[in-house]
């Protein structure tokens, strides 16, 4: 039962993050477009009353005139749409899914026992929760002073940005040195998640409550505080398509388990913000296919990074010694059939993952390429909690149908 109630608390957060991202997410973009999208009045009247720019849509059967005062309007409405919450409700249920699915079994879903540095490999559970949480209000902090310190007026903007992006490369090397394959994916998503939701707590929503409250008392606002609202905005457009992907990356092992990680996870960081680019420049007017041409690229690159080599050391051991299904059924009956049996007797499984079960001969002989991809790239069994050894992987290497 206990099992279950995980399973289903699980679903069901799932299905608020994904519904609370859809909104944030979309909403975002959409003002995005519309920021970008706005053309010089052209009525005088528009002009002389302050405003700046203005978009003309339609949607749903219906006209729409967006306007954006570079000023405060003469009458400031009380109902004005403040956009937070989605941001808020995101990064919230991701935390608490976090929690739930990672940092309740650490050590079977955060360690990384073939870490290159031993303390790492060696953590216990209750210090890869420590050291998970100090990743993530570490990433903050680091790319919060970035902001600050190399572009405090936001006149330095593009050098604000290569900094960023080094510190992306250096986030992705450190995540998949600290922790599993499938959590240094993760957090290395929920370091951008949580600069975008920080961003709107900490200087976007204050900022803009600041001018209002300045327009509201007949005073002149700080146009720092557009400013900088502006900046953290665009940085996170930019981090949408990446953190997107790398949510989703969980169910793909061939990127997470690779020995060469991080610079997979790095090319799709980069790949998807210069795909982000073309779409920010589009709703500007300026068309520039060149940039989700150098996005695909370096998708391409990651696929080919990724690539599983024909002939490896699979290919050595099974020239050298054929292993049969006599040998590998007990192997897999010892140290994956916990959590891959139509029934798991491994705690926190109600199912078993991914809906592969190996009860039956057939079961395994099905999924024996799958198998041997992620036994002999070490990603299972998960933090090898069932304890396979060396010489258990290289039988399953030599499996042959």
């Amino acid at each position: 039962m206990q099992a279950y109630l995980l399973d289903f608390g699980n679903f069901m957060l799932r299905w608020l993050h994904v519904i609370a991202a859809i909104a944030w997410i979309g909403e975002s973009i959409y003002f995005v477009m519309l920021d970008n999208g706005l053309r010089t009045p052209k009525a005088a009247e528009d002009r002389d009353k302050g405003v700046f720019g203005e978009m003309w849509a339609v949607h749903g059967g219906g006209f729409y005139h967006n306007q954006k005062y570079a000023t405060a309007p003469a009458k400031l409405p009380e109902d004005l749409h403040w956009s937070f919450w989605k941001a808020y409700t995101t990064w919230l249920s991701g935390f608490a899914l976090f929690i739930l699915l990672y940092m309740a079994n650490p050590s079977f879903y955060l360690v990384n026992p073939n870490a290159s540095w031993a303390w790492a490999a060696n953590m216990s559970g209750w210090q890869a929760n420590v050291v998970a949480l100090l990743f993530l209000l570490g990433g903050w902090v680091v790319y919060n002073e970035l902001c600050k310190r190399i572009s405090p007026n936001m006149t330095r903007d593009g050098l604000l940005s290569v900094a960023v992006a080094v510190m992306m490369v250096v986030v992705s090397y450190l995540s998949t040195q600290l922790f599993s394959g499938r959590a240094a994916f993760l957090l290395t998503g929920a370091v951008m998640a949580t600069a975008m939701s920080a961003n709107v707590f900490f200087w976007i929503i204050p900022g803009q409550r600041r001018m209002v409250k300045a327009m509201k008392a007949g005073e002149a606002p700080n146009p720092l505080d557009g400013k900088r609202g502006k900046q953290r905005s665009v940085h996170n457009t930019y981090f949408t398509l990446p953190v997107v992907l790398l949510m989703i990356s969980n169910h793909y092992s061939f990127a997470y388990s690779h020995e060469q990680a991080w610079v997979i996870m790095s090319l799709f960081i980069f790949g998807g913000a210069l795909i982000r680019q073309f779409f920010v420049l589009m709703h500007a007017g300026k068309i520039q296919p060149a940039y989700p041409v150098a996005g695909t690229v370096l998708i391409a690159v990651a696929f080919w990074v990724a690539m599983p080599s024909v002939g490896g050391n699979t290919g050595q051991a099974q020239a050298s010694v054929s292993v049969g299904m006599a040998e590998v059924q007990p192997i897999i009956e010892t140290r994956c059939a916990a959590c891959h049996a139509s029934e798991p007797t491994q705690q926190g499984f109600n199912a078993p993952p991914a809906g592969l079960a190996y009860d039956t001969h057939a079961q395994i002989l099905q999924q024996r390429d799958r198998i041997q991809e992620v036994v002999a790239s070490g990603y299972m069994p998960l933090g090898n909690i069932t304890g396979m050894t060396e010489e258990e992987r290289e039988t399953i290497a030599a499996w042959s149908p």
